[in-house]
């Protein structure tokens, strides 16, 4: 049945929020590699893992830079992760009478993988603190000019690590809000490639009701493999694969990439989510959904070109629905206030620390007046986002590498080459249709008679404006886009592409926001973060873990239901369950290779299970990881009661939804059959 967010679950919620940040709920917890907690872990399991366990496990993870986690699973280089995170591979390899996220794909041969777009494989190989550097660099300077100076040394930092930008990649990576900051080091595959996937409603069965709920019936899991010198990479550091069922309250970790969490936000950080940023983020996301799905009702062929945006938009909006609806109860959100009240008492009267919160107050009300032309100076477009990319890169790439811009620098600009150049389609009806949208919501927002309206629109309505720019760019041809990158800037300004006219149009008030922004907002912010980790140190210790920044990390946890409207939730459902769901209806219709081996398939097999793990977005195609390291799962989901978890956890409702190894073992044999990837996995 279908679970919503109770008044129940979320008071639970709330009175997890008012414990001190020093006693992490058991399972609580998105933890650094450099900072793993033995002793916490220790004490609630009687058992926890060494350095060895950790060296091993750090080496075998793997961030896809499409926003999504995984692992090697093999010595040749194989991936797992989920199937929602190659659904962008499926969808660009996809044409007319080819649709392979709705058929799916299986490589017989390795020469019959297919290449992904736009993505990159890294495995971290150091974490180094460069806090001190960094903060040196800040010094006593304040907003703009102390972003520059952070950011100028950051760059220097990234291209002292990695003088080889072809197989390494060097990240500075702000933690506890400018608290500490990580030299991130990571070995990276820039040739990744497709191997299996199922049919898209295997791994959508139920939809968007069903997402976010359990208990569900998702094959959301695929492979892809990483290669170098158009070879499959050797890669003897690898988890092994273990296709059998969880045990009822057997540890398991998650070993991922949690993209960003707000448990560190101030009072005011938090009402700017509740009041400004939520609530436009959801009033755009739906009526952009309601104008996609119009749309793909027009053909056969809109159905298919705009699936993949239409499913990352109805996740998306659940997660934001979900946030709001946490932010919106009074308990939870005076729990959250009544937490920030401890640590201020803790830090009364220390002269070191002072009142950051009120720097944040400050910063905050300064972020509100420049959050809209902020937000809706850069229209939502691919061929916009091209256009965008080569204007900055022209620009920024003229300037000494501690000069430029984050992402194009040195270190960055190998991967913003990659996802620039990268042959993908662009539709031009869903191109038009997003940036009409995009348009249409900065003038709502903004007004017509708003000068920054005006400049986006000068004339033109948002329909007229979008077609034009839409129908008369070039830029969906690669080698066009692969000619101005080379040409640099005279070959920019040079070009007679509207799309990159407008882009230069808009660049020099971007650039002016983000300079306002930086000074009364960043930079402050970056100063009062740091005070904030001071505090919450002093008065807690050091063994803390800081909000997600898709970076890697690992949470401990177990595998256990909960209790839903006085209810035991099961820990599992069954693949032969998925037929008991299954109305005929989408999106309730059992995908027809299912439909087709329903006498083969063993129903008793574990399909998915949950686990206690914190996780949040980002966490998609996590290997879930048992006691003695091999993995027995990918996480693909939260429940419904995990979306509160962007600021706060609470280990008697918040699961982890994982899809289990038994059931892609089982696909693997018996629905959508891979002879040579089962073999692979058993080492053979």
């Amino acid at each position: 049945m279908t679970r919503f967010l109770s008044l129940s679950a979320v008071s639970a919620l709330a009175l997890a929020a008012v414990l001190p940040a020093s006693q992490a709920r058991a399972d609580e917890g998105m933890w650094t590699f450099d900072n793993f907690p033995e002793e916490l872990m220790e004490k609630e399991y009687g058992w926890a893992p060494d350095q060895a366990w950790l060296d091993r496990v750090q080496a075998s993870a793997v961030r896809l830079t499409g926003g999504c986690s995984a692992s090697f699973v093999s010595d040749a280089g194989l991936i797992l992760t989920n199937h929602h995170c190659v659904a962008s591979c499926l969808f660009d390899n996809s044409k007319d009478g080819q649709d392979y996220l709705n058929d799916g794909y299986i490589a017989d041969k390795r020469d019959l993988e297919l290449k992904c777009p736009g993505q990159q494989a890294e495995v971290v190989t150091k974490i180094t603190d460069v806090t001190g550097d960094v903060k040196a660099a800040m010094g006593t300077l304040t907003g703009e000019a102390l972003t520059k100076a952070r950011d100028a040394k950051i760059a220097d930092i990234e291209s002292a690590g990695c003088t080889d930008t072809a197989t390494t990649r060097c990240q500075v990576v702000t933690l506890f809000g400018g608290g500490q900051y990580k030299l991130y080091t990571y070995r990276k595959y820039s040739d990744v490639r497709l191997v299996w996937a199922p049919e898209d409603r295997a791994a959508t069965f139920g939809g968007d009701p069903d997402n976010f709920n359990f208990p569900r019936y998702s094959l959301d899991a695929s492979f892809l493999r990483a290669y170098e010198n158009g070879k499959p990479v050797k890669t003897p550091n690898h988890l092994k694969w273990n296709p059998r069922a969880p045990k009822e309250g057997e540890v398991t970790f998650v070993v991922g990439n949690p993209g960003s969490t707000s448990r560190l936000y101030t009072s005011s950080q938090i009402a700017f989510e509740r009041e400004v940023r939520l609530p436009i983020t959801i009033a755009t996301m739906s009526e952009l959904r309601g104008r996609v799905i119009r749309a793909m009702e027009e053909s056969p062929e809109h159905a298919r070109e705009g699936l993949d945006l239409l499913n990352g938009i109805e996740n998306s909006l659940k997660v934001y629905l979900g946030r709001q609806k946490a932010l919106n109860d009074p308990g939870f959100t005076a729990a959250l206030v009544a937490k920030e009240d401890e640590l201020k008492a803790k830090s009364a009267g220390n002269a070191a620390i002072g009142d950051p919160w009120a720097s944040v107050d400050e910063a905050t009300t300064a972020y509100r007046a420049l959050y809209l032309p902020y937000r809706f100076l850069s229209p939502s477009s691919d061929l916009f986002s091209y256009a965008e990319t080569l204007v900055y890169a022209a620009q920024e790439r003229a300037k000494p590498n501690a000069e430029r811009l984050p992402g194009y620098t040195d270190s960055a600009l190998p991967l913003t080459k990659k996802r620039l150049l990268d042959e993908a389609p662009v539709y031009n009806w869903l191109d038009e249709l997003r940036l009409e949208w995009s348009l249409s919501k900065a003038r709502e927002y903004l007004g017509v008679d708003d000068a920054d309206s005006k400049l986006l629109l000068g004339k033109e309505s948002p329909e007229q404006l979008a077609k034009r720019l839409v129908e008369g760019s070039k830029l969906a041809d690669p080698a066009y886009r692969q000619q101005l990158w080379d040409g640099g800037l005279a070959a920019i300004e040079a070009s007679d592409d509207p799309m990159i006219q407008y882009a230069l149009k808009l660049a020099p008030r971007q650039r002016e926001l983000q300079k306002q922004v930086d000074e009364v907002y960043s930079g402050p912010l970056a100063v009062a973060g740091g005070k904030l980790a001071d505090a919450r140190f002093a008065a807690y210790g050091d063994t803390l873990y800081p909000d997600a920044t898709f970076t890697l990390r690992i949470s401990y946890g177990k595998v256990e239901g909960w209790v839903e409207r006085g209810q035991q939730v099961p820990i599992a459902t069954t693949l032969g369950g998925t037929f008991d769901r299954a109305t005929g209806n989408p999106p309730f219709d059992v995908a027809p290779a299912f439909a087709a081996n329903k006498d083969k398939i063993d129903p008793a097999v574990t399909y998915d299970f949950v686990t206690t793990n914190d996780i949040i977005g980002g966490n998609s195609g996590s290997p879930v990881i048992d006691k003695a390291g091999t993995v027995i799962g990918a996480a693909f989901d939260g429940n419904i009661n995990s979306l509160g978890g962007n600021y706060g956890y609470d280990g008697s409702v918040n699961r982890t939804v994982v899809v289990s190894t038994a059931a892609v073992q089982e696909a693997l044999e018996t629905i959508y059959p891979a002879p040579a990837l089962v073999k692979e996995l058993a080492g053979k």
